[in-house]
């Protein structure tokens, strides 16, 4: 048994402990993933929220839908990503006579030797490319829904198990648009953010026409000078430390009061759901780690908020007819929620 210890003095004020230095590793997966930022800007100018956006789902292991008008650098876009990272990539154009099993794969006849097997389809690769996913049925576009969620899919009743990571980063025109399926609210529950490209301000459209006059061909991402300079390593060490971004008891509170807020809102007839508000949380936390910070701000929340919980939001009938937008009432909602201090 040890000697009864001494009366301790009193304790003096506790001191705020410093900042500890992040692992190595994981600067390194940040530094990795700020180069990705540069290369995409070889080839694509004045997106930078759909840039960040991409890069926040990397690292929260969930999906993106880019939603913009003909021409904005969609497509573009999510090929210059995929040849900034040294990942599996592959692109489905979706038309309307594409079928689930040319996404997911089918069961094929081997003649020599007499069984069926299951042939992979493009769904089994790190980053897929969804061109155009809204003009293709909804059957095909349900398709992708065990995938995104489940990290698998299912051929007669066998399941085969996708690859790590797994992103789908589909684009869309806007519903309005000729030729276009909306997406059923079960499929867009499913991307963790939806980022809408605007078409460039004009000094980022003179940039535009600037680079395409120097001879730069959008076809031809090689000759930008687009290297691959983030790996799986980096995107997994990147997601492990965002995880351990710490989130304050006040923050979750702002967190789950704007979730809560959208549900009560007049204007709207399905609010955030307790999986939008999780999504949220993800997305704020890589928001702050990709910012530097090993810990979660209001202000990271309001940044991703609308890009994270507007698709899972849907407006009464009435005030569509008024002509209110789902961003206008989120912001709105943002505004009315106290943001704790």
């Amino acid at each position: 048994m040890s000697e009864p210890s001494t009366p301790a003095p009193e304790a003096a004020e506790p001191q705020a402990a410093e900042p500890q230095a992040p692992a190595p590793q994981a600067a390194d997966a940040r530094a990795a993933l700020v180069r990705v930022r540069e290369e995409v800007g070889k080839a694509v100018v004045g997106q930078d929220a759909a840039v960040a956006g991409l890069l926040v789902a990397l690292l929260c292991r969930g999906h993106i839908l880019l939603e913009g008008v003909p021409g904005v650098a969609k497509t573009l876009l999510v090929r210059s990503l995929s040849a900034a990272l040294d990942v599996g990539t592959k692109r489905v154009q979706f038309t309307p006579d594409l079928m689930p099993g040319d996404l997911t794969g089918s069961l094929v006849y081997d003649a020599k030797d007499g069984e069926f097997e299951f042939r992979p389809g493009p769904v089994f690769t790190n980053l897929l490319l969804a061109d155009e996913i809204n003009r293709t049925p909804p059957k095909t576009q349900s398709a992708l829904l065990e995938a995104m969620e489940e990290r698998q899919v299912t051929v007669d009743g066998t399941p085969h198990t996708l690859t790590t990571p797994f992103l789908v980063a589909a684009t869309q025109n806007p519903v309005e648009y000729e030729g276009t399926y909306p997406l059923p609210e079960a499929q867009l529950d499913r991307f963790l953010l939806k980022v809408v490209l605007p078409v460039p301000e004009r000094e980022d459209e003179v940039s535009v026409l600037r680079r395409h006059a120097s001879g730069f061909d959008p076809r031809d991402l090689g000759a930008a000078g687009i290297r691959p300079v983030a790996s799986a390593a980096d995107l997994e060490a990147g997601a492990a430390a965002v995880r351990a971004v710490e989130v304050a008891p006040e923050v979750l509170g702002y967190i789950v009061d704007i979730a809560r807020a959208t549900r009560v809102s007049p204007s709207l007839a399905l609010g955030v759901s307790p999986r939008g508000a999780t999504a949220l949380l993800a997305t704020s936390r890589a928001w702050a780690w990709l910012s530097g910070r090993g810990y979660v701000t209001p202000d990271d929340v309001k940044s991703l908020a609308v890009s994270t919980l507007a698709h899972r939001l849907m407006l009464r009938p009435e005030a569509e007819l008024e002509g209110t937008s789902v961003t206008s009432v989120l912001h709105s909602v943002l505004t009315s929620v106290p943001v704790p201090r």
